[in-house]
């Protein structure tokens, strides 16, 4: 397979394996999303249809060993996103929602009886999970949560709001992270719990094709059995969140990629003044400058992605990705729109919809501030948070 973008040999640097299953997620993107998104994204529709292709290829959990969850490698998962991502963020979105922050909530944190009892639903699509933790008043800041669970005998009464809560209205499990007398603790939810109540967040501009959630929980009286009983405060939610931001920087990387194709393409059949767009220095100046960050990019996810694999992965190793790629994927896209003049405002193209899709992943699990003052931190020493 012909990457135009890997001036590298990046390839090289690859399994069969992975690149089978690289091969394997770009194939369906190709056929069963890049078809149908431009659609999806006009109606702002999340095509549920599509979630057991997406189990049937192990995408669902992937990374996650047992309870009937595929176990592939942390590289694999990375290649998995960048395809998904190639064809929309909100497709990938879904996948990281449901497996980096739902699933991973339970496999690191849940009992044997939770595991058992979501796990095996959820890697088959049959299950789908959310992940509560923003707020309307608290992102960047969950320590001040405002989400309350008290204890009553051996029961829990759970009350507060969360926003922006991917995948809530469709959901059949939440993990819910909410202070408690004895600090922030975890909870699965079923969402047909009497108190719960998931709107979806409908005038957006970026993300359309993904369902985002305002969730109100109203003395919601769970057993004691709901409890995550292995997390213990933020850590317990900032752990499923790096899982989330890893398989970002690989994602942002797929819709720099998809959106450096589409200039490219443009550019070799677009006559102006008589000659190719390509033909022009400064077009050529701006596709090497696209293909060179993407080529950076992809060496600092798959760097990241061994690491992970080896176990020496570090938070700060996470956040330079995030930061990075996000921010060189975002500044590819909208060029990649110049380039294609007035044509590139349509839904004919993908790099506009890719630049605003960018715009909430750039945002989400840690935003650009965040992630700078995470590595500034581990710079000098000092944390400079507030």
């Amino acid at each position: 397979m012909t990457d135009r973008s890997d001036l590298l040999d990046i390839d090289a640097l690859l399994t069969e394996d992975e690149r089978a299953l690289r091969d394997r997620v770009r194939g369906f993107v190709d056929t069963a999303i890049k078809p149908n998104i431009a659609d999806w994204y006009d109606r702002a529709e999340f095509p549920l249809e599509i979630v057991p292709r997406m189990a049937e290829l192990g995408l669902l959990g992937m990374h996650i060993k047992g309870y009937g969850c595929p176990g592939r490698s942390s590289v694999e998962y990375g290649l998995a996103a960048m395809e998904l991502e190639a064809g929309d963020s909100g497709l990938r979105t879904f996948v990281s929602v449901q497996g980096s922050l739902a699933m991973s909530a339970i496999a690191k944190h849940g009992s044997e009886e939770q595991k058992n009892e979501w796990l095996p639903r959820m890697a088959a699509g049959s299950a789908i999970g959310c992940f509560g933790l923003t707020e309307p008043t608290g992102g960047s800041d969950p320590g001040s949560m405002l989400t309350f669970a008290k204890r009553d005998g051996d029961d829990w009464i759970l009350n507060g709001s969360k926003r922006w809560i991917g995948l809530a209205s469709v959901a059949q499990v939440a993990i819910i992270w909410a202070m408690t007398d004895d600090g922030v603790r975890g909870f699965v939810v079923p969402t047909d719990s009497p108190g719960f109540k998931a709107t979806p967040i409908v005038q957006k501009l970026s993300m359309r094709a993904s369902i985002q959630c305002d969730v109100e929980l109203t003395d919601i009286r769970l057993p004691g059995t709901a409890l995550l009983p292995k997390a213990k405060g933020l850590r317990g939610p900032f752990e499923c969140l790096n899982e989330a931001r890893y398989g970002i920087i690989w994602g942002a990387m797929g819709a720099a990629r998809d959106s450096y194709y589409a200039a490219l393409d443009y550019s070799l059949e677009r006559l102006q003044f008589g000659r190719p767009l390509a033909g022009y220095q400064l077009t050529q100046l701006k596709l090497v400058n696209m293909a060179l960050e993407i080529n950076k990019g992809m060496l600092l996810a798959l760097q990241t992605g061994r690491l992970k694999d080896a176990g020496t992965l570090q938070p700060h190793q996470i956040s330079v990705g995030k930061l990075n790629n996000c921010r060189e994927a975002i500044e590819i896209c909208r060029e990649a729109r110049a380039m294609l003049g007035g044509n590139g405002v349509t839904l004919d193209y993908s790099p506009l919809r890719h630049a605003n899709n960018l715009e909430s992943v750039r945002t989400y699990e840690g935003t650009d501030e965040v992630h700078t003052l995470i590595l500034g931190s581990h710079i000098t020493g000092i944390p400079a948070f507030r």
